[in-house]
């Protein structure tokens, strides 16, 4: 009997904006790129396409174009034009409602035919655009934790064939079919049902994001991909051991959650090249625009201006962690590089890519590290970046995939009829298991 092959690697690839721009000869310009874009990464057999989202502009730019389009909006659309790679839409479990949610993500799963995600974030800005207050991190989990909970309950509570096709191609509901969930908490009180009819696959995937102490806690519990920017390899391997451990501690198998990384990487043909274009990228910096970065990957209460460039920060001006309201796991990362005495000037390089995980090399040199993070077991998927940048596309689509193929690292084709089964998830647990368990835990 031969062994049974392991799942390899899934890849993810961050959507192109739909957005029209005010010089686009054509309105519709945005959303072709980001059709052709969607394409390209299907025909690759991307695993799925991302999206972030921010629920604010960013007065000093620092966020790019992250939030200038609502993310279900866009993967609605792109999901018309492809046919197999999973979507993944960014939602704020502080600035939304869960039944609005369940709606909207169960609506794209029908959509795309079973191909809807969700990343829950639980947002450290945009409270402004709300009237409110910003919660504090364990307080936002805490709603985080209800919201999941919620979404999860109404998708569960309805039967299977709660609608079916008539002859006609019309739609025949029987309404006893849609069952309360009676749900009452402290964020929370939904009575359901939920009027959407079961998803494709059941459920979306739940992916999260959040590395602070409760936000291990909620993506331990809840979700099936938890999304973490572990730049080190033995922070990703502390990271993940405490993940695992707890989520066995709320009764899960299955080596769930997946971990995923973002991989920011700068491709070269050789040594030489890739020191080239290190160079290039390092001149191009703005550095006073990168103190702003800088503090707010800090916190954003600690002003780095007038600091000299080459001498490292005052401990006196870091940040006690656990008192930041916002981003402590970019804080501790950013923390940490500075008490191991990097220069200003260094920590500003660093930030450009925000405490993610940033290797620079040849494809090879690129596949030995991602392979090296797969074998030991804290790397299950992965955001590739390149696609769409003239100076990097060539050498991802004719260098470093074709050597993540060839090591047999990655699919060569879509393996199943959903996103669920595309990422390899186990088996939803039925309903009435994941009701006691939610309840023991």
């Amino acid at each position: 009997m031969s062994p049974p092959t392991r799942r390899r690697l899934k890849t993810l690839m961050g959507a192109s904006n739909v957005i029209a721009a005010s010089n686009d000869a054509d309105p519709a310009t945005g959303a072709k790129r980001a059709t052709a874009f969607a394409r390209r990464a299907e025909a690759e057999k991307i695993t799925g396409l991302f999206t972030a989202d921010l629920l604010q502009i960013d007065p000093a730019g620092l966020a790019g174009t992250a939030g200038v389009q609502d993310p279900l909006i866009a993967l609605a659309a792109l999901s018309q034009v492809t046919s197999h790679i999973g979507l993944v839409a960014t939602v704020s479990t502080t600035f939304h409602h869960p039944y609005n949610l369940a709606r909207l993500i169960g609506t794209l799963d029908h959509a795309s035919g079973g191909r809807a995600a969700w990343n829950a974030v639980t947002s450290s800005v945009g409270e402004e655009n709300f009237g409110l207050d910003l919660l504090s991190p364990e307080e936002r989990y805490a709603r985080a934790a209800e919201f999941i909970e919620v979404v999860n309950a109404l998708y569960d509570a309805n039967e299977s064939d709660a609608v079916t096709r008539k002859a006609s191609g019309g739609l025949a509901l029987d309404p006893a079919k849609f069952h309360r969930i009676d749900y009452r908490g402290r964020h929370f009180t939904v009575q359901g049902p939920l009027n959407v009819p079961p998803l494709p696959q059941g459920r979306p995937v739940q992916f999260q994001a959040g590395q602070s102490e409760a936000g291990i806690n909620v993506g331990a519990r809840y979700a099936e991909v938890v999304y973490t920017s572990q730049p080190k390899l033995e922070g990703a391997l502390a990271f993940v051991t405490e993940l695992r451990r707890r989520a066995k501690g709320f009764g899960r198998g299955d080596n769930l959650p997946f971990v995923m990384n973002s991989f920011h990487s700068v491709i070269g043909e050789s040594d030489a090249d890739v020191a080239r274009r290190l160079k290039e990228k390092h001149e191009r910096i703005d550095y006073e625009l990168g103190r702003l970065k800088l503090a707010d990957m800090l916190g954003g209460d600690i002003d780095l201006s007038g600091l000299p460039l080459d001498k490292p920060l005052p401990d006196s001006l870091l940040p006690e962690v656990t008192s930041t309201n916002r981003r402590r796991g970019r804080v501790e990362i950013f923390s940490r590089y500075a008490k191991q005495g990097l220069t200003l000037r260094e920590l500003i390089i660093e930030a450009q890519e925000t405490g993610h995980w940033s290797v620079a090399g040849t494809p090879e040199q690129l596949v030995d590290a991602i392979e090296e993070r797969f074998r030991a077991g804290v790397l299950d998927v992965l955001t590739l970046h390149g696609l769409g940048n003239p100076d990097q596309e060539d050498l991802l689509l004719n260098g470093l995939l074709p050597e993540l193929r060839r090591r047999g690292l990655i699919d060569t084709d879509y393996v199943g009829d959903d996103f669920r089964s595309n990422l390899e998830l186990p088996p939803l647990m039925p309903v009435a298991a994941a009701a006691s368990l939610a309840r023991s835990a």
